[in-house]
């Protein structure tokens, strides 16, 4: 077991009063971040993240924890830091992950998600945080990843110019509903939403985690990261209904459901590739299994009008055998 500990671990654990802490370690996500549970003599717990250097750096993590804390959302305190060696200390969030509560809850699930909506609604109505931009080059470099990625592990020789070019003309009527922006997370969705008192009415408050890469963009993202996830099924119901929720709130109309159906196909696409490659270049054979189910929101983001010339790239370079079996099997 030692073997596998950050090295420099017990040093930090003594500076940051967590000496003789039991070390327990958790399962990972598609990075090469490693998390641990801490476990004291006296009870409390905490979570170490190891986010080692060169691959990983913790910097952007705290950066936008704390801002996410002076500005209302909840996110793991920061207990200790070094950030050099990539070792954080957090707050421990327990186990009740919004996806697997709800996979035993499933009579909650309409006010968990109203919860998770509101959350945005609250976070949209701060000022945005001082963040990078999600501008037209970041839509493109994520388009990108499906041609990139995906197209060559299905054996596809595809358009690739007239996938940027479909995309700019997709996506650029949405920048000037930009000029205005919010702190996007990017990754808001059922497993990185923590149900903090899950004894509670409807699953409690919730906290987030894992929004290192958050940027300053538009207001539908994180909803289509929630509404449209890659790892949960969400009933088409209850994402209108949620769809709805955030537009009364808001008062966003017409123009804002095409944006999401715009951003919708944006992130599934970008999603689709992350999981060829991280099969491909990674070996995480294990993602691949959720390639139908963005696949199918894809597809249904394509129908929207908005959508019409990227999903003329599709008809012309995606045979019709693989997008009926809900994005083929990869080579």
């Amino acid at each position: 077991m030692n073997d596998l500990l950050p090295h420099g671990l017990d040093d930090f654990l003594a500076e940051a009063g967590w000496t003789g802490a039991v070390v327990e370690p958790l399962v990972g996500d598609a990075s090469f971040r490693r998390y641990f549970r801490l476990r004291a003599a006296d009870g409390s717990t905490a979570m170490l993240m190891d986010a080692p250097p060169p691959q990983e750096d913790p910097r952007p993590f705290l950066h936008v924890a704390g801002w996410l804390a002076e500005h209302g959302m909840r996110a793991p305190r920061i207990l200790a830091a070094r950030p050099d060696q990539g070792l954080v200390l957090l707050e421990d969030f327990g186990d009740a992950r919004m996806r697997d509560w709800l996979d035993d809850h499933g009579g909650h699930e309409q006010a968990v998600y109203a919860a998770a909506i509101d959350a945005l609604v609250a976070l949209h109505a701060q000022p945005a945080g001082p963040f990078a931009p999600y501008d037209m080059a970041v839509y493109q470099r994520e388009a990108g990843l499906f041609t990139e990625w995906y197209c060559p592990a299905m054996g596809l020789s595809v358009d690739e110019d007239g996938w940027r070019t479909a995309w700019d003309a997709v996506l650029h009527p949405l920048l000037p509903r930009q000029t205005d922006p919010v702190t996007v997370l990017r990754d808001y969705h059922a497993e990185n939403i923590m149900l903090l008192d899950p004894a509670g009415p409807d699953g409690g408050a919730q906290g987030v985690i894992d929004f290192q890469d958050a940027l300053v963009g538009h207001r539908a993202y994180d909803l289509v990261s929630l509404l449209q996830d890659a790892r949960r099924d969400v009933p088409v119901e209850l994402e209108s209904a949620m769809l709805d929720r955030y537009c009364a709130a808001t008062g966003a109309g017409d123009d804002f459901r095409a944006d999401y159906a715009r951003l919708g196909a944006q992130r599934n696409a970008k999603i689709v590739g992350i999981f060829a490659r991280l099969w491909k270049r990674d070996g995480k054979a294990r993602y691949l299994a959720f390639i139908p189910r963005v696949w199918d929101a894809l597809e249904r983001d394509l129908q929207h009008p908005a959508l019409a010339p990227v999903a003329a790239w599709f008809a012309a370079n995606v045979p019709q055998e693989i997008r009926d079996t809900q994005g083929g099997e990869l080579q």
